[in-house]
């Protein structure tokens, strides 16, 4: 099968580094941030709003080097030498360096894909230079546009499950795409044994032109260029959690109980899909937690193995703890660490880029992106962050301790988690509510950001669709207005008498 098609965010202005699949040259997060300014020598100039655009007479010049006879060109309004100063000391810096020439300054600094100028510290196209041979540009994330660098052909479908009213929206969507579209569709292999749509005639006559996948089994990477996710926010941690490197943009249709991460309504799904299809459509890029297991080598004489309780397990409820390689997680939303069926309170020992910072002790700890920060996060009082912001909250759950309040920490820190030494009991962990297994003593569980985001379409834009998400479904800042008062006139005069 082809490999998949590959996509880019865009600014409103100049092409971004892309976020892509398959064949593509993009990798990751790290590649919004950071790119070597050999790899943009080629790159133009920019703007003639910031560069020397007209010749020293007042005639208009091409952008690049000024013609040789030339000795003097404009700057910004300012009139500025092109050649190196004639006198020596001048010609030095205050190290003893030989300077070089304005222009040829001007020349080097390459136009990067965002960055306007090199005096502008922050902004829609920020930069900050780290060194000579590297660049750092931050990107307002209100300009990432989801771009195709060809048509995506392959489309994975996923419904909520135990739920009848998505099967009519399914049957619709999987037989449009194929038909209409020429796409080739993705589904769980559970769908097809599903009793109710074996029996529904619409769905029969596509039923031999999907492709099934079970999770666990089959890689889904570099065959995927799109997913539909038809259903509420857990099939996009579903979606989420199918892909640990990179993760094919995601546009998830509002068919469950709340929402929050699902902007868009079923009712014109065939306008909605062609929309983004051509590439019409605005991105968010959630970041997602990496997070590693080490456990503790197995001391001789010990029982070697750790309960978990994961009903999708294949290993029958038990894992080694004898030192293996550390199992890696990617989640969307949280890391829960909490002190299970203990009656005692969890202590748990935080540490931040190899920093004790605290000891917790309450019913355990919440750490979680900013998408996850409006789901338990925000339950157990975090503050609602929204989810461009490079941040990672930790929110103690129930602490024993007036003075524990929440906190967010930058995006590119580590933390670490441990069971205290004198702590009267384990803990227990779970991923974006699965893969629940215990922690021993010993054992430690590092969290940081991940560089494969989760590229979520939105339906609107990035700042409309999350504001209305806050108001619909955790009906934010939701009051009766207050009255005005009927009567200006009436009013003066009740404060005059007041006064008198």
């Amino acid at each position: 099968m082809e490999s998949a098609s590959s996509f880019k965010e865009e600014t409103s202005n100049s092409t971004m580094p892309s976020l892509s699949m398959g064949t593509s040259t993009i990798n990751s997060y790290s590649d919004l941030f950071q790119t070597p300014t050999e790899e943009l020598s080629s790159v133009n100039l920019g703007s003639d709003k910031d560069q020397p655009t007209e010749l020293g007479n007042g005639t208009p010049g091409p952008l690049g080097i000024p013609p040789k006879s030339d000795k003097r060109r404009t700057f910004r309004g300012k009139a500025v030498e092109l050649d190196a100063p004639k006198d020596e000391d001048e010609s030095k810096d205050k190290d003893g360096k030989k300077k070089e020439p304005l222009w040829d300054s001007l020349k080097r600094r390459t136009r990067s894909l965002n960055a306007p100028s090199p005096i502008q510290q922050f902004g829609p196209c920020g930069r900050i230079m780290k060194n000579s041979a590297m660049v750092m540009q931050i990107q307002d994330p209100a300009f990432q546009r989801l771009t195709w660098y060809k048509p995506p052909l392959t489309v994975l479908v996923i419904k909520k499950t135990r739920d009848v009213s998505v099967l009519n929206p399914f049957v619709q969507l999987t037989q449009w795409l194929i038909i209409d579209k020429r796409m080739v569709v993705h589904v769980e292999a559970a769908i097809m044994d599903d009793k109710v749509l074996t029996s529904n005639a619409d769905f029969l006559t596509i039923r031999d032109k999907l492709q099934v996948f079970r999770e666990g089994r089959d890689d889904l990477t570099d065959k995927i260029d799109f997913i539909i996710c038809l259903g509420g926010d857990g099939t996009l941690l579903y979606a989420s959690s199918l892909f640990q490197q990179s993760v094919p943009p995601v546009m998830a249709f509002h068919l469950g109980s709340l929402g929050f991460l699902t902007p868009f309504l079923f009712d014109n799904f065939q306008e909605q899909v062609t929309n983004v299809l051509e590439g019409n459509a605005a991105l968010t890029l959630r970041s997602r937690l990496k997070c590693t297991l080490k456990r503790r080598p197995s001391v001789e004489g010990e029982n070697n193995h750790v309960r978990q309780n994961n009903p999708g397990s294949s290993s029958n409820g038990i894992i080694q703890s004898d030192g293996r390689a550390p199992k890696n997680f990617l989640v969307l939303n949280e890391v829960v660490v909490d002190r299970g069926p203990s009656p005692y309170l969890s202590n748990v020992d935080l540490y931040i880029d190899g920093k004790h910072v605290t000891v917790v002790q309450g019913d355990g700890l919440i750490v979680s992106t900013p998408t996850g920060s409006t789901a338990y996060a925000v339950a157990a009082g975090a503050s609602m962050i929204h989810p461009s912001v490079p941040a990672i909250m930790i929110t103690p759950i129930c602490p024993h301790s007036l003075s524990f309040r929440p906190i967010v920490v930058p995006a590119g820190v580590e933390l670490k988690i441990k069971i205290s030494p004198d702590s009267r009991n384990t803990a227990w962990v779970s991923f974006d509510g699965r893969n629940r297994q215990e922690l021993q003593h010993g054992d430690v569980l590092s969290v940081t950001t991940s560089i494969f985001p989760v590229p979520s379409i939105c339906a609107q834009d990035q700042i409309q669709d999350w504001f209305d998400s806050l108001a619909d479904c955790l009906q934010w800042n939701v009051r009766k207005r207050q009255k005005t008062f009927e009567s200006m006139d009436d009013s003066s005069e009740g404060y005059d008498m007041m006064d008198s």
